[in-house]
Parts: structure tokens; sequence; C-alpha cells
């Protein structure tokens, strides 16, 4: 009996050694390619993946129904080597926050940026950046809103080429993101601050 707690207590400090601490948030900022391309680039971030929240339909689907949702991208990173407020400075400056109709050459619903918050501490966090973007431009009106996090849906099945897709289609990627006009737009709104 002793023998069998030592190896559990010494499985249960092997595991938690073992243990990488991740958090995840959800963020919309129209494109989920170019979200996903943006956020891959960042140092702590482990993981990105393009999906569908903040609707009320269960399974949305790209080519089918995805009435009510946003696309989003939800970011796994470790805390340890990149902050929330540092993913929310960097989110900023990679959307147009004053768009009302979309974003950059992508208009509807589906393509508004938002911010998605899982706790009061986020919800916190995620207001004092946009206070802090409506300081910097006290003549426009920043849209893009704070809202609870809701299910994720990441796209999969026959629709998971869009996971990844600037990575798989590099050319056609470039190719869209230039004649979306999301870099042009992104400069002339943040300057040197934009990150492509």
């Amino acid at each position: 009996m002793k023998n069998r707690l030592t190896l559990l207590v010494l499985a249960g400090l092997f595991a938690y050694a073992g243990s990488v601490t991740a958090d995840k948030t959800i963020l919309a900022g129209g494109c989920f390619w170019c979200m996903e391309s943006d956020f891959e680039k960042l140092d702590g971030v482990t993981d990105v993946v393009s999906g569908f929240t903040g609707g009320s339909l269960k399974n949305p689907t790209y080519n089918g129904d995805h009435t009510g949702h946003y696309e989003a991208v939800e970011i796994t990173y470790d805390p340890d080597k990149i902050s929330y407020e540092s993913l929310l400075d960097y989110y900023w400056v990679n959307i147009d926050p004053f768009d009302d109709r979309g974003q950059f050459c992508d208009k509807g619903h589906s393509y508004l940026s938002a911010i998605f918050v899982a706790n009061e501490k986020e919800r916190s966090l995620a207001e004092q950046s946009k206070k802090r973007v409506i300081e910097q431009f006290p003549d426009k009106k920043v849209v893009t809103p704070i809202l609870n996090a809701s299910t994720f849906y990441p796209i999969k099945g026959k629709e998971s080429y869009h996971q990844d897709y600037y990575k798989k289609n590099p050319i056609r990627y470039r190719f869209y993101r230039l004649n979306c006009g999301r870099d042009s737009r992104l400069k002339e709104i943040w300057g040197e601050r934009a990150t492509h």
C-alpha cells in the first residue's frame, strides 16, 4: 500500500513538472486566415485555430450557415512568455477598429471585429486596452465590442483547408491579402506600429 501511494505521488509530481502553462483567448478581426498568420508569428503563441463564435447557431460552417457568428481565432499562448495585455496591444494594430461593416474588403456581420472575454479580469484588461485606443483617436468612433466568450467552433472536416491557409496556399493568400487592402489600411491607421 505504501509503495503504491509513493508511486502515485511521484507520478503526480512528474505530471505537474512536465505540464506547460497555457491560456486561451478568442479574437475576431475579419478574415481568420489573416488573423492566424498574424498571431502565429508571436513568441509565446503556441497555436492559432480558425473558427466561428458569438452566435447561437450550433455547428456553423463556412460554406453553409454561420448566421450570427464571427470569423474568429482561438489563440493558445504561454502567459510566462506573452501576456494577455500584449496580445490585446498586438490585436488592435492588426484590425481597423473604426469599421462597423466588417474588416477591409470583407463586409458583413461575420467579418466584424470583437474581443471575446472569458472572465472579469479579461474584461477589465480589454476595456483598459480599448480605452487607450479611444484616447489615441479622439475624433473617431471605436466600434470593436468586448463580448462574453461563448462556444468556439473550429473549422473542421471538409472545410479544414481554412486552417493554416496562409501556409498551405501562400501565393493565393498573399494575393488575397494584398487585394483586400489589409496592410495598406493598417499602415494608414497605425503607421509604424502596424505589424506588416
